[in-house]
């Protein structure tokens, strides 16, 4: 069977440096790092009565890996507002925390080398449990400054409509 139904001729699979993530209806400025999306589904072995020398297996409870995302530092203020949301050191007492709204559905998109997007996720109920403003300083470094936010879920699928897109075909002038 094919790995691509719409472009037969692709063998290569998607790479994973042209994504983006989407909160609020909106694209966050500058990630350029996204972790896995994992999911783990506990074993819960038992064993039937009149059979003790061997145990079956069945699923039990599925846990969402936590997703951390990494951007350039710039003036936007997402990752901080967000953050801030979890706890907010200078709101007050009784303040700090937003219980209405410190959790968002995400969605990250990936897109294939010609720019079309090829696979959404969905990610729901994400909050911050982690937010890094920025990294280490050093002044004999040559490197960007980066923040991170690690998000916990309740949960992520595939937005089964996106549709693998058809894929250009170049041609290069003779001459």
């Amino acid at each position: 069977m094919a790995q691509f139904s719409v472009n037969a001729q692709r063998f290569d699979p998607y790479k994973n440096f042209k994504f983006r993530v989407k909160w609020d209806g909106r694209y966050v400025a500058g990630v350029s790092k996204v972790s896995g999306l994992k999911r783990t589904t506990e074993v819960v072995k038992h064993r039937e009565g009149g059979d003790p020398s061997s145990s079956r297996k069945s699923p039990g409870r599925t846990e969402y890996d936590a997703i951390s995302i990494e951007r350039g530092v710039t003036h936007d203020l997402e990752f901080e507002k967000w953050a801030n949301k979890i706890w907010n050191y200078g709101a007050g007492l009784g303040a700090e925390v937003s219980l209405k709204d410190f959790r968002k559905d995400l969605i990250l998109e990936v897109y294939n080398e010609a720019g079309q997007l090829a696979l959404a996720y969905k990610i729901y109920r994400c909050w911050v449990s982690e937010y890094q403003a920025l990294p280490d300083l050093d002044a004999n470094a040559n490197a960007v400054a980066i923040q991170h936010i690690k998000l916990e879920n309740e949960g992520w699928e595939r937005d089964v409509g996106v549709q693998e897109p058809t894929e250009p075909t170049f041609t290069v002038p003779v001459g």
